[in-house]
Order: C-alpha cells, then structure tokens, then sequence
C-alpha cells in the first residue's frame, strides 16, 4: 500500500510566493485570550470577526488579519474582533514539509460542536477552541478565511442554510458559492451555534481564497475580508480602499454540494488531472478508482469541488460533487 509521503512525491509542488508574517506582536490582546483583538466603536452595532489560522498552513489569512491590525482599522459601530486560531500549529510551518502544519493533534475545524467542546476530550485544538469560545459567541457576523492544497479558483462556502447563501451574495465575492453541509467527522466553525441555526440571525462564511501560498490567494483574502467588514456595516468602505483590489464578478454561481468522495483505501486515483470546479457532462462518467471501487458521477453535468489527494487516507473526503443551482 502506498504511503502519503509517497502519493505527495508524485503531486504538484508549489512556490512559496509570499513571506509568512511574524505575528508574535500581536500575542497580547485586550481580550484576555491571546492573539485576540477585539475594538469596540462604543456606538450600537453588530459584532463582526475576522479569524485567520483555524489550519497552520493557511497563511492567506495570517497575511490578512497581520495587515489589518497594522492598518489600524476601526469600527463605525458596532465591536470589531481580529485574530489567529491555531498559532502553535503556524509556528510549525517547515517549507521542506509544507502540508505538515495544519494541525498539531486534530483538525481545529472539525471540533466546533458543543458535544466535543464539552467533552472531557484533550488536544492541542480544543483547548484553543476553548479558549476562544466565548468570544465566537458574542459574534454576529464571522469570516473565516482558509485556503486550498491545490491552485483553483476562490470559493465561498455558504453552508446549507439560506442566510448563509444571501451573505455570500450580499458580499458578492468570490465569483463561485458552495452550498454544503459540512464534514462527517467533525462540526465546522462555520456551522457552530446560532450561525448553524435558521431561526438565528447571526451568521458565518468560510471562504477558500486559492493555493495556500500564493500571492492571488493573499489579495483575495485581502479583498474579500475588506468586503465582509464593509457589508456588515461595521467598517466604512473608504477605511479599506487599499484592500480591495479584486475584480467585483459580473453574476456569482452557486453550486450546491450533493455528495463527498471519500477514500476507503490509500490507492484511490484520480482518473483526470482535476483541478477544481471541472463540470463533467454525462452522469456515470468514472472520476476516480479506489481499489476495485469505481467512482462515477451520479448526474449530467456534474461540478468537481477542492479535489486533492494531498491528505489522502482511509475516511478522507477528497473531493466534493455538486450541482449548479439556478435559483435557490
């Protein structure tokens, strides 16, 4: 069987186009939690938060919280919160090994249920996530910015529920919306609490903002965490001028996930060179062979969402199919 350091040989190797920021400065928050800053307008408002980090090599977010805390940007109204989720795990980050550092013990993003938060579970994960639970709970609005193991277009994740698809079209970047439901093995931060719930108001994005380590990946977080602020109210337009440098798309497309690949073995192929958001005409069309499993596509016209074989292992969702939603 095949070993993921031997899968990860054969896969594309990408530069490292941008310079990961040290963020040691910012450790001291107002917060009472490390590199938490929160900055209050002192006039009525929502709550919005901007949190880089939740995976350690993810630096797009990093660049972006980094350069909005050296802006000295500030609320209109409302209570402005910035921070880095899973530092322990960045200051991990080795160029020779760069898909290393996602984590320590677990995926941060995989434990934002109150049943693991509750738990008298351990790992390095939760205990950040506790950490940083009650200030997740005072948010009404949230972004939280990630980034791909492969190069591909931006995606916005909306999660399932209406509200979340209206903010990513009130946004109005990226160009692509992904409907899904989350991860089997673990709640999202995304989906946590109210932001999860359609009778609540409050709510959260998470977006993909390309390749890790490029530097279009960095000006899309830039560009669509200025946008975030600028629609909840919270920060005025002309207070993030520099950061929004992206062409607005003319009409946004929302894919709706139906279904995740997920691998039972270590030999799982993909049977093309996906890259992402490849729309495959003929329902039943083999996308990948896992051992003797063949893997097909369930309709016409059938997206590929984040492929990538760069994690891959038993239980491991590596890749997501969607559909095109023509009206939602």
């Amino acid at each position: 069987m095949k070993t993921l350091e031997q899968i990860r040989a054969k896969l594309q190797e990408y530069p490292i186009e941008v310079t990961f920021p040290d963020i040691a400065e910012w450790q001291t928050g107002n917060t009472g939690v490390d590199y938490i800053h929160t900055f209050d307008s002192g006039v009525a408002g929502p709550h919005a938060m901007i949190l880089a980090l939740t995976h350690g090599n993810e630096v797009s977010g990093a660049i972006t919280v980094n350069r909005l805390l050296r802006s000295g940007v500030r609320p209109v109204k409302g209570r402005l919160t910035l921070g880095f989720a899973n530092v322990d795990a960045y200051r991990r980050f080795d160029s020779s090994n760069p898909d290393a550092s996602r984590f320590i013990d677990e995926d941060m993003n995989r434990v934002w249920s109150e049943a693991r938060l509750d738990s008298s579970d351990d790992s390095q994960e939760l205990r950040r996530a506790r950490a940083l639970r009650p200030i997740i709970d005072s948010v009404d609005f949230l972004l939280d910015l990630h980034s791909m193991h492969e190069e591909a277009p931006p995606l916005m994740l909306s999660g399932p529920l209406a509200k979340g698809i209206q903010f990513a079209v009130d946004i109005g970047v990226p160009e692509h919306v992904i409907v899904d439901a989350g991860h089997a093995n673990g709640k999202r931060l995304r989906d946590y609490g109210d932001f999860g719930d359609a009778a609540s108001p409050k709510n959260a994005l998470l977006i993909e903002t390309g390749q890790h380590f490029s530097v279009r990946s960095k000006d899309v977080a830039l560009d669509a965490a200025s946008r975030f602020l600028i629609t909840t109210g919270v920060v005025v337009a002309t207070d993030l001028t520099e950061f929004i440098k992206q062409a607005k798309p003319v009409a946004q497309q929302v894919l709706q996930v139906t279904q995740a690949v997920i691998a039972d073995t270590m030999d799982l192929q993909f049977t093309q060179d996906f890259r992402g958001l490849e729309r495959i005409e003929l329902a039943g069309t083999v996308i990948a062979r896992d051992g003797d499993r063949e893997i097909a596509t369930p309709y016409d016209d059938c997206v590929i969402i984040m492929p990538s074989l760069r994690h891959l292992g038993p239980g491991v969702t590596v890749m997501r199919l969607a559909r095109v939603l023509d009206s939602w």
